[in-house]
């Protein structure tokens, strides 16, 4: 896999796109895809929240068992998902208006506290909608106005998205990382695609065991699991969007990325050392850096 931002990749691309944006003035198309991003971003930090509640509930509903004894029911939970109820203050309730749903810009005029109890607002909520932001422009300016770019953007959305509910709860939901994997595989049906379709099928294969492999030596050798499946499935993912060819180059960034921070944070007492990393994050880094700049191990070791 070659660096996608050269000339030669982009033309490619762009040869086979027809629409109206392509014809828009350079800063038309940024400052557009600036504010897509933003707005996705937005939506972003309410899946990052909701999604894991939504599935606890959904496995407390399929394991609750009624008492028939006295013919008591549980009440069924209230309804909740990603558009119910409106987003509000966890401190006070206070349902936020429209304008108080701005990315980025409502935080700013509210100094990042809500607007009744003037609780302070977490800063993840603007920084992920910034790096939402980034990450749209990045796909426009490497793949230029094209589907391809369109493509390449909601991966990165996914992957921002699962690392941030990893960091949380050391978790990957399938719910995520299953469709990932088969969004990579109908991606690269195309002409146009990021790799051939049996370096993609080949990619999702050999991700998924590769680590499968790892986590069964960890536990054979240490009697503990080192970490989850949905590791094997995210790995599975990349390898189905960027080729078996990357993986080996997204396995060391995200490893040397995880050591160092495993390192910093204990270091500074963050976090203790025998406490176990979630490295849903640094896949996600690995395979974000590899499908903007290409495999250049690859190209020194074994193209």
């Amino acid at each position: 896999m070659q660096p996608l931002y050269q000339a030669e990749f982009s033309g490619r691309y762009l040869d086979a796109y027809g629409s109206a944006f392509g014809a828009l003035p350079l800063a038309a198309q940024y400052g557009f895809a600036i504010v897509f991003g933003l707005v996705i971003g937005s939506f972003l930090t309410v899946v990052v929240h909701r999604l894991p509640i939504m599935l606890e509930r959904a496995w407390k509903a399929e394991n609750t068992i009624d008492n028939e004894d006295d013919g008591h029911k549980d009440a069924p939970p209230a309804r909740y998902n990603l558009a119910v109820p409106r987003s509000a203050c966890p401190h006070c309730g206070h349902v936020l208006r429209a304008w108080e749903n701005i990315p980025v810009v409502s935080y700013m005029l509210l100094r990042g506290r809500c607007a009744k109890c003037n609780a302070r607002v977490s800063a993840r909520y603007p920084l992920t909608e910034l790096a939402t932001a980034l990450l749209a422009a990045l796909s426009l300016f490497a793949f230029g106005p094209t589907l391809i770019a369109l493509a390449a953007f909601g991966l990165c959305a996914t992957l921002l998205t699962t690392s941030l509910i990893d960091f949380d709860t050391r978790y990957l939901p399938d719910t995520l990382t299953l469709p990932l994997l088969w969004a990579g595989l109908i991606i690269n049906l195309g002409d146009t695609a990021f790799v051939p379709l049996r370096e993609a099928v080949i990619g999702a294969i050999a991700g998924y065991l590769f680590l499968w492999c790892v986590y069964w030596l960890f536990r054979l050798v240490r009697g503990v699991e080192g970490m989850g499946y949905g590791d094997f499935k995210l790995l599975g993912a990349l390898g189905a969007w960027l080729g078996w060819q990357a993986l080996p180059q997204v396995v060391l960034v995200s490893a040397v990325a995880g050591a160092i921070f495993g390192l910093a944070a204990t270091g500074i007492g963050k976090m203790r050392f025998e406490e176990p990393l979630p490295f849903g994050p640094f896949l996600a880094a690995g395979g974000v850096i590899t499908l903007f700049f290409g495999t250049p191990l690859y190209a020194m070791f074994g193209g």
